[in-house]
């Protein structure tokens, strides 16, 4: 499943990912919390496990985005 790819993409498709990675991002940090106030623990681990990868994406593509 961690097979790796190669894909050509433009710094705009990148931007395009990052913030939807961003966007993504913050609903699984607001789920997280949501879940931690109902004392879900399962849904806190998988929702903040979530937060985590997907943080780890954008930080390797966010030096390819044109500030």
């Amino acid at each position: 499943m961690n097979e790796e790819i190669t894909l050509k993409l433009t710094t705009d498709e990148v931007a395009i990912i990052v913030d939807a990675l961003e966007v993504d991002l913050e609903g699984y940090l607001e789920s997280a919390k949501e879940a931690r106030g109902n004392g879900n623990r399962a849904d806190v681990e998988t929702f903040t496990e979530a937060a985590t990868r997907i943080q780890t994406l954008m930080t390797k593509l966010q030096p390819h985005v044109d500030d």
